[in-house]
């Protein structure tokens, strides 16, 4: 049978590879890194996969891995619209809440390669987290499979290009927004609300309060704080 490797460390993708794996234990077999220091060439030409498959992946792939195995990012931009980091607050930030996920090979340059295939996403409500679980789910039920069972052969991208800046972790503090009102602070709170981002905030003198858990209710936020003293 084929070998495919799944290449990631969130934990809900973790759990949608146990499920794939469990769907086609007869068709492919699969295996998962969750370390960067696995990502070697001598591990993966021992497994020798058709496909190695990099759902929220951050890290630089090897060169000798992209040229010597098919390769295949999700990027949550409509391709070649949206290349580079942070593309789910940069989406928020511009107020763009219909997008697509891009399913596209791996090369040389950061999110250029050959489009496979993508799927619509809306990202108007949830944190980032419900969304990135929600995106999970979405590659891990459509788009893989549409992959392992059809021959795809990927297409140049088309269009014009823009790219996205890597957010920096100072761009997190509240103080940055130009339009303060309560849908631009939902938006901003909500689109940092994640596991190992850094959470939306303001300074207070040598005090930092941190925002999470956010909803609109009766035109109002609520939402969970936390008080911590700024280092």
């Amino acid at each position: 049978m084929p070998n495919i490797i799944i290449v990631t460390i969130k934990e809900w993708n973790i759990a949608n590879y146990f499920r794939l794996k469990q769907e086609y234990q007869k068709k492919f077999n699969f295996y998962l890194i969750t370390d960067k220091s696995e990502l070697i060439l001598e591990q993966v030409q021992k497994i020798n996969p058709q496909y190695i498959f990099f759902p929220h992946w951050s890290w630089i792939i090897p060169k000798e891995i992209y040229q010597n195995f098919e390769c295949v990012v999700f990027h949550m931009t409509d391709l070649p619209f949206g290349r580079g980091g942070s593309p789910f607050q940069n989406l928020i930030m511009r107020e763009i809440y219909d997008t697509k996920i891009s399913a596209l090979k791996v090369n040389e340059k950061i999110d250029s390669g050959d489009i496979y295939l993508k799927e619509n996403f809306n990202l108007a409500l949830g944190s980032a987290e419900e969304n990135f679980i929600r995106l999970s789910n979405i590659i891990f039920t459509k788009m893989i499979p549409t992959l392992l069972e059809n021959n795809i052969i990927p297409q140049k991208q088309q269009g014009e290009i823009t790219e996205f800046r890597r957010r920096k972790p100072s761009e997190s503090n509240i103080q940055i927004l130009e339009k303060k009102d309560l849908n631009k602070m939902y938006d901003f709170i909500r689109m940092l609300d994640a596991e190992g981002y850094p959470k939306a905030y303001v300074l207070l003198d040598n005090l930092k309060i941190e925002f999470s858990e956010v909803h609109m209710k009766e035109n109002k936020l609520v939402g969970r704080f936390e008080v911590i003293e700024n280092e």
